[in-house]
């Protein structure tokens, strides 16, 4: 059994949580294990022990991203509407949550570990890019109604929602421009069928966090 598959020991979760900071504010490309021994008070062969490898520290830091995400899409999926406005309710909840000035960091470095996932689908990253898709349906799945949730016109108004989302997410990181993105989320919303009359965001500031 290696140092990896072992269950984590204090250290190995103290040092990736430093490392997870690290790259939070300096990203993944071109990460160089000397520096980042550094900033986390270790050395590179520490890190490769621990870790096993350069690729398995990589793979830890993704993970440890997409727990992130994951704690988001509970918290959406516990609260959220179900039924019809529900999926409305929920994708702005979510807006609200990538809108938020404090979760940026965090989500340049989603988008950078989405994007080397489809140009070196064999690197650490592999398949990190269709989970987070996968992740992200099956939370607005949910909020759609269960008679209706696995109807091909469901799936495409998810996806659709989703791309939405997705779109206005990397307009906001490259810009900056809040007030137009969030103008543009919640007017695509709105068109949606059977919104119920919900208003998407409702209850949630502009660039407010989600407290669902």
């Amino acid at each position: 059994m290696t140092a990896e598959d072992a269950t984590p020991s204090a250290r190995k979760t103290e040092l990736l949580e430093a490392a997870y900071r690290y790259v939070l504010e300096h990203g993944l490309a071109d990460l160089s294990l000397r520096p980042l021994a550094a900033a986390v008070g270790s050395s590179p062969r520490v890190l490769l022990y621990l870790f096993g490898s350069k690729h398995g520290l990589v793979r830890a830091l993704l993970a440890r991203a997409r727990a992130d995400e994951l704690d988001l899409l509970d918290r959406v999926h516990d609260h959220g509407a179900e039924g019809p406005g529900g999926l409305v309710v929920v994708a702005g909840q979510v807006w609200s949550w990538l809108a938020a000035e404090e979760h940026r960091a965090l989500l340049t470095l989603w988008v950078e570990g989405y994007a080397r996932s489809l140009v070196d689908p064999d690197g650490p990253w592999a398949g990190f890019a269709r989970a987070t898709v996968q992740d992200w349906l099956a939370v607005l799945a949910a909020a759609q109604p269960p008679t209706e949730r696995h109807t091909a016109a469901a799936q495409a108004q998810r996806t659709a929602v989703l791309a939405v989302l997705r779109g206005a997410l990397l307009d906001l990181l490259a810009t900056g421009d809040l007030e137009r993105t969030t103008a543009a989320v919640h007017q695509q919303l709105a068109a949606l069928p059977s919104h119920g009359g919900h208003r998407p965001g409702t209850g949630h500031g502009q660039g407010g966090t989600t407290s669902p």
